[in-house]
């Protein structure tokens, strides 16, 4: 039984990735890498390597990737955020129940100027949203 290995390989970086096209067209059967591109997601650029011109097969798949890959992105932010708000409930839990005053006296600071920020942020963001709805609603 014998699996073909794909024929791209993405070299996930941290805004992006580096492209590889996959080749086991050799006498040893040996997995050989070529690089291809680089794959900005901040510029949205994708750029081949030295002076090498991609083909349309190459940059459909890339494009493919890279759609793929910040929807999963994004999945996996938004499932952070809801994690962190279990941490915040198990973190109220804690310190209602559990904390020593050491402990709350440790935290409570940075607690409370991190909670802080953050309302700042969500009450402005929402405010925008409203005026937003209701500017629509009224043109």
């Amino acid at each position: 039984m014998s699996v073909e290995p794909p024929e791209y390989y993405f070299w996930i970086r941290e805004n992006g990735a580096v492209v590889f096209h996959v080749n086991t067209e050799n006498r040893q059967r040996r997995i050989d890498m070529d690089q291809i591109a680089v794959v900005n997601f901040n510029k949205q650029e994708i750029k081949p390597h030295g002076s090498r011109e991609l083909s349309a097969e190459d940059l459909a798949a890339i494009d493919a990737w890279v759609e793929k890959r910040i929807a999963l992105l994004k999945a996996r932010t938004l499932d952070d955020i809801h994690s962190a708000a279990d941490h915040l409930n198990e973190t109220t839990q804690w310190a209602q129940s559990k904390a020593s005053d050491e402990e709350s006296a440790e935290i409570t600071d940075t607690l409370l100027m991190t909670m802080n920020d953050l309302r700042t942020v969500l009450v402005r963001k929402k405010a925008d949203q409203v005026m937003k709805a209701q500017a629509k609603s009224d043109s």
